[in-house]
């Protein structure tokens, strides 16, 4: 059963959020450097708890709404492992759907939470279908990935945090899946321009937007394990409907490109969702002069040589 009520999060639930999470999620790092004599700024995510942002929504999912003692959700890794590690720092019993195909650099450390991992299915919508239909089955609350107002503005802190520590950059930068990162963060952003990137075959926003609904798109790119939710979220839509932003697309050659550049030029070992916004950057379709990139999350096979 979902126990959060269908609303639209605003700014002020961010803040909140933000005063919640505290306590348990790293404020992570801001870097200001060039890259071909451009200036630009990274928001380091990749080195919040999990590898990832995810953890800021289930955060504040859990501490925001209603006391509960056990969490299903599913995830097609990032979201389950943030879900497990605030179960796990919060007392509560998690239980994690997640499709066969989940990549093991996702899959190892969800295990290591120690919360109950349950595969299903090739994809995500199956394992999300799964889950929800136990949760509902036995009463137990369903934690929505994107689709929740309470993880949208746990998301969002992330922008609020950017605002603060990054005040220079006129632009925020956010790869999108589902929609709950890019939504959380146009409510923090404080005013400024917020651009979310889609890989060519994962666009469930530019395709929401066109139809003035969230609908079914396909799914087919290199970043897909993170970004491939197939249909944005009904909360990220009725945020980003009343708060646009900027949308625009990149193709997996830009992406992997862009995976080898961060790891050449700063030595960040990124998965391919993370690399979208560099992406996007490189290509010349961001606009401003100064504007931070969210890198995401490193959640991907890493091998030690020597």
């Amino acid at each position: 059963m979902t126990t959060t009520a269908h609303a639209v999060p605003t700014a002020t639930d961010v803040r909140a959020a933000a005063e919640r999470i505290a306590p348990y999620a790293r404020r992570t790092p801001v870097m200001h450097t060039e890259v071909d004599g451009r200036p630009v700024t990274l928001k380091l995510e990749y080195l919040q708890l999990t590898g990832a942002f995810k953890l800021r929504g289930a955060l504040n999912a859990l501490l925001g709404g209603g006391p509960v003692d056990r969490v299903i959700t599913a995830s097609g890794g990032n979201h389950g492992l943030g879900v497990a590690t605030a179960a796990r720092l919060l007392g509560v019993r998690a239980t994690v759907y997640v499709p066969e195909t989940v990549p093991e650099a996702k899959a190892a450390p969800l295990a290591a939470t120690g919360a109950e991992i349950v595969r299903v299915g090739e994809h995500y919508a199956v394992a999300a279908e799964a889950a929800r239909a136990h949760a509902d089955r036995e009463g137990i609350r369903y934690l929505h990935a994107f689709d929740d107002p309470l993880v949208v503005a746990g998301q969002g802190t992330l922008g609020l945090e950017i605002a603060a520590d990054a005040p220079e950059c006129d632009g925020i930068v956010v790869a999108v899946g589902g929609g709950g990162l890019v939504a959380g963060v146009r409510l923090g952003a404080g005013g400024r321009e917020v651009v979310g990137v889609e890989p060519e075959g994962c666009r469930s926003l530019h395709a929401a937007m066109a139809a003035g609904r969230p609908v079914q798109t396909p799914v087919d790119s290199v970043a897909a394990s993170a970004l491939g939710a197939s249909t944005l979220g009904r909360v990220p839509f009725e945020v980003l409907r009343d708060n646009p932003i900027t949308r625009t697309l990149v193709s997996d050659a830009e992406i992997v490109a862009a995976q080898d550049r961060l790891w050449s030029e700063f030595r960040i070992a990124t998965e391919p969702a993370a690399a979208v916004p560099f992406a996007a950057w490189l290509a010349g379709r961001v606009p401003g002069e100064r504007p931070c990139l969210v890198v995401c999350g490193a959640n991907a096979r890493w091998d030690r040589v020597g």
